[in-house]
């Protein structure tokens, strides 16, 4: 129930005022309204998508969607157009199976499911003139015009400076400003480290203040590395308190989402110019820095200030594109500090001359997405998304051949809003229900005194564009994004050539609330909580792969970061499914009971493997602490894994 909050979306605010409203404009002085209401509404849906990230991972984000939505535009006005009642429920309910087994794949696929269920119920009920071969291409123009803004438009804050012309003063070289003091008080005591090598390379001149250009082909890629040594220093700064769980925690969203960012579609496998290279290689100089942080974190002891300074002069070096210059040298007293220190030298050589290493990502075969689409968790989604989107299609039928509409033919809306209620994966199910009940009466409402004084069409163009503009900001709470959008889609129905449907609005949206909020709570045959256990099982397995690999002291380091990767990407999915199930009602919160419990102890499990991975390093052996915990650790989880789902555990 709670909004996010953050700075304005700029650049996604004049996206979405370019794309709809200009879209409809358009089609208007054609003489096409009803092709430019398809491309409106596939612009907004397009813009709903477009979630804050680098251009490379917003082609998958919107562009994957929309090619599902054309499926369901396809898929519903053929069966709207030839099937009774009884059939088309039929074939709906089964696309609701479909489009719900597919979101436990992932948050892309989750969109992908969520525009195939609402284009499908749109091409069944919604009365357009066109024939399908010319409102297929229209749905796609209208996505595809906010991808080309999204690609093209440069943001507010892409102005970089060169690396060529930095000011750096070399890879790697202890600052004297963070030189320990001596005590007055008694003689200076020699530094029991040994003397830093001199680098053989000559020193580099200092050069001409960085020249300011426009570039911002990587601008998401940028911000989203330098995310990540900024998290490594604030979880150096959190080492041994209270914190320094959930800055962890930071870490891993940061490393998740730069990872995100650099691994998005490309014509390409590998990078293919000097810029991405840098951007790839400064990424995996982020991890072994990541590792050591995670092993200082879990011994539990205060770090000295000046460690942390090194990351964040990285991070101020990607954000300026610029070479790192002097890093202060953190003390080597102990393993995880002299591998802080190993890092820092191998990132800052890595900003002097980086090439582009592999992401150290496992990507997931066809047959590793179809298990997850079959199993506990997919068949969840399956079953609950098409038992409502099959109910609301069935229900608006009934009222719809009854003549409940009257002059409103809209009995689409009603299996359109149960798909946006009904999908576990968007957020606690009784919540999503309030806000979006509250957002379309209050949307409605709005609307309906904006249909009084404005004149048509061209005020109702300009209402588009305002609501266009709006989504990225009232994304960041449901009910406000719902009124916007309630606001956007009566004035495209009205644009169309309808009268003005507010009250049909709020009176379908109320019963597609009733209707998920029943169906979403019967009892289903099978176990339920499916999602949750699932998402168990597949960090449980990351966990138990990364543990095997260190304590088999492998050599291979690229291999042990993206099992490290993984586990704590599947860990970081898993906290997010239990935190969903545990703000449900207890009829659905009881099947999930516990699972928090076990991913705390997965977590620890987690740290602890990366605290013995730096220590392997340095002594080649684990101390009795190292044993005794993962000992302690394995007991643990056995005792809780019990208690949720399968009786597997860690051996």
């Amino acid at each position: 129930m709670r909004a996010q909050r953050g700075p304005v979306p700029w650049a996604a605010v004049t996206r979405g005022a370019l794309a709809a409203g200009p879209l409809l404009l358009a089609a208007l002085l054609a003489g096409r309204a009803s092709l430019g209401v398809v491309a409106a509404i596939a612009a907004m849906l397009a813009g709903i998508n477009d979630r804050p990230g680098s251009r490379r991972t917003s082609v998958r984000r919107i562009g994957v969607p929309a090619l599902a939505g054309v499926v369901g535009l396809l898929v519903g006005s053929y069966a709207g157009a030839h099937l009774g009642a009884f059939a088309l429920t039929l074939v709906l309910t089964g696309l609701g199976l479909v489009g719900g087994g597919i979101s436990a794949i992932g948050p892309v696929a989750s969109g992908t499911g969520t525009q195939l269920l609402v284009t499908s119920a749109v091409g069944a009920g919604m009365p357009l003139p066109d024939p399908v071969w010319q409102t297929v291409p229209a749905f796609l123009a209208g996505a595809g015009w906010l991808l080309a803004l999204r690609l093209l438009l440069p943001t507010p804050v892409s102005r970089t400076g060169d690396p060529r012309a930095g000011r750096g003063r070399g890879p790697y070289r202890p600052d004297s400003r963070f030189a320990p003091r001596p005590d007055k008080r008694s003689e200076p005591r020699p530094d029991p480290r040994p003397e830093p090598r001199p680098d053989p390379r000559p020193e580099p001149r200092p050069g001409p203040r960085p020249d300011v250009r426009l570039d911002f082909r990587f601008d998401g890629e940028r911000a989203a590395v330098a995310e990540v040594y900024d998290a490594v220093a604030a979880l150096l700064d959190a080492a041994g308190t209270e914190h320094a769980g959930a800055r962890r925690a930071a870490l891993t969203a940061a490393l998740d989402h730069a990872q995100d960012a650099l691994a998005g579609p490309r014509l390409r496998r590998h990078p293919s110019s000097a810029a991405e290279r840098r951007l790839h290689a400064q990424y995996a100089a982020a991890l072994p820095l990541g590792e050591a942080a995670t092993a200082l974190a879990w011994a539990e002891r205060t770090v000295p200030k000046r460690a942390a300074e090194g990351p964040r002069r990285l991070a101020a070096a990607v954000r300026g594109n610029s070479l790192a210059g002097p890093l202060p040298a953190p003390a080597r007293t102990d393993p995880a500090l002299r591998a802080l220190d190993a890092a820092l030298l191998h990132a800052a050589e890595v900003f002097d001359r980086g090439r582009a290493p592999d992401l150290h990502t496992r990507r997931r075969s066809v047959a590793a997405l179809v298990r997850t689409v079959l199993g506990a968790g997919g068949r969840e989604y399956a079953l609950r998304a098409g038992l409502c989107f099959g109910a609301a299609v069935a229900t608006a039928q009934a009222l719809h051949h009854g003549h409940w509409y009257g002059a409103h033919q809209h009995w689409y809306w009603l299996p359109a809003t149960a798909v946006f209620l009904v999908k576990p994966d968007l957020g606690p199910l009784v919540s999503r229900v309030l806000c979006r009940a509250a957002g379309t009466v209050l949307g409605a409402l709005l609307f309906a005194g904006f249909a009084v004084v404005l004149p048509r069409p061209e005020g109702l163009v300009v209402l588009v564009a305002v609501c266009g503009a709006l989504v990225p900001v009232a994304a960041r709470h449901f009910a406000a994004q719902t009124t916007v959008v309630t606001v956007l889609v009566l004035a495209l129905v009205m644009v169309g050539g309808e009268p003005q449907a507010s009250a049909g609005r709020i009176g379908e949206t109320l019963l597609a609330c009733a209707i998920v909020l029943i169906v979403g709570h019967l009892p289903v045959p099978g176990q339920r909580g499916g999602g949750v256990r699932a998402r168990i099982d597949a960090a449980d397995a990351a966990a138990h792969a990364y543990l095997v690999h260190v304590l088999g002291e492998s050599d291979d380091r690229a291999a042990r970061w993206t099992l490290r990767r993984e586990a704590y990407r599947t860990l970081a999915e898993a906290r997010a499914a239990i935190a969903r199930a545990a703000a449900e009602l207890p009829a659905l919160a009881r099947h999930s009971a516990g699972a928090d419990e076990v991913a705390a102890v997965l977590e620890r499990l987690v740290d602890t493997t990366t605290a013995c991975a730096v220590h392997l390093d340095d002594t080649g052996r684990l101390t009795p602490r190292h044993t005794e915990r993962l000992a302690a650790l394995r007991d643990e989880l056995a005792t809780r894994r019990g208690r949720v789902g399968r009786s597997r555990t860690l051996a």
